[in-house]
């Protein structure tokens, strides 16, 4: 009986469908067109209010990295120290807080007893809640001080990498300090998407794992991270994305400097974000302009993440 009112609901007419069906259906589909529109009205802004100070740029926007679109008469300004920088700073976050974010989601859904998982997920949740400029003033009141000894040691035996080559800046305020920064505030991020995904992987999978006389590391390296990749990587990109953006944290730890340099252990390097949230209050006529067109660039960017992450989530599917 139950089978035949589902085949005959399936089959209502759409004119007669329930009001709040109706409702429901096309709430949902303007939601969906409503997001569309704000991106691309988005996009449209920056387009716009980027072509003045594009129009009359005498330099290369995507190879020059001087700034000086604030003269009117023939300004030079480009966006690729800033686009390096930014790229760097959030590379070195991603591979910080990955593998640290794996260990933790591990523990908590595999690990630690029932109590201590709560707390640990309570806990790692409330890391995402602290405004970044609190990460700043941790960053540049305390982290840069300790960080100074570990810096002298790698500088001392692994200076002979560029990464880490001297001198060591004094301050502290380098890249790498940025880097572990940003680390810690997209931690979060990656092990509440990571945690969710390993606890979904099918009692089945691990259970015929532990059947044949596997470890519990050989299940999880057998069963649970293959099962997880697809929330694994998207949690990465969601957490890249966001120190791709991060500004008040950036601009409150490192020391402007529009220069490209792989040298992580010296003051160097600015982010797209930090850039325009120091500059933007003292630009005029084109700079204004320059920096929203730096915005688009940071815009882009952050776009092509996100979209790379749904693709790459998109095609490991048959796993979930």
């Amino acid at each position: 009986m139950t089978t035949t009112d589902s085949s005959t609901t399936a089959r209502i007419p759409r004119g007669k469908r329930r009001l709040g069906d109706v409702v429901f259906a096309n709430g949902a589909r303007g939601s969906g067109v409503l997001i569309l529109a704000i991106l691309a009205g988005v996009a449209a802004f920056l387009i716009g209010q980027s072509y003045d100070s594009l129009s009359a740029n005498t330099a290369n926007f995507f190879t020059t990295s001087e700034w000086a679109a604030n003269v009117r008469e023939e300004p030079a300004f480009g966006v690729a120290a800033l686009a390096f920088g930014t790229i760097l700073a959030a590379a070195i976050a991603l591979l910080v807080a990955t593998p640290v974010a794996i260990g933790i989601a591990l523990f908590i859904v595999y690990y630690a007893p029932r109590r201590l998982a709560a707390v640990l997920g309570y806990v790692v949740d409330l890391l995402a809640a602290i405004p970044s400029v609190v990460y700043g003033l941790w960053g540049i009141g305390w982290l840069v001080g300790q960080l100074g000894p570990f810096y002298l040691l790698l500088e001392r035996y692994l200076g002979w990498i560029p990464l880490f080559a001297g001198p060591v800046s004094t301050t502290g305020r380098t890249m790498l300090t940025v880097g572990l920064v940003l680390a810690v505030m997209i931690l979060p991020i990656i092990t509440a998407m990571t945690r969710d995904v390993f606890q979904q992987v099918p009692q089945a999978h691990r259970e015929a794992a532990l059947a044949l006389g596997a470890t519990r590391w050989e299940m999880i390296r057998m069963a649970v991270l293959p099962f997880g990749r697809p929330g694994i990587i998207g949690g990465a990109m969601l957490g890249l994305g966001r120190a791709l953006g991060e500004t008040m944290a950036v601009a409150m730890i490192l020391s402007p400097s529009l220069v490209v340099s792989w040298a992580l252990l010296q003051s160097g390097n600015q982010t797209i974000a930090a850039h325009i949230a120091l500059q933007y209050p003292e630009a005029t006529g084109y700079g204004v302009s320059a920096l929203i067109a730096a915005g688009l660039v940071l815009f882009a960017i952050t776009l092509v993440v996100n979209m790379v992450a749904r693709f790459v989530v998109a095609r490991r599917k048959e796993f979930s």
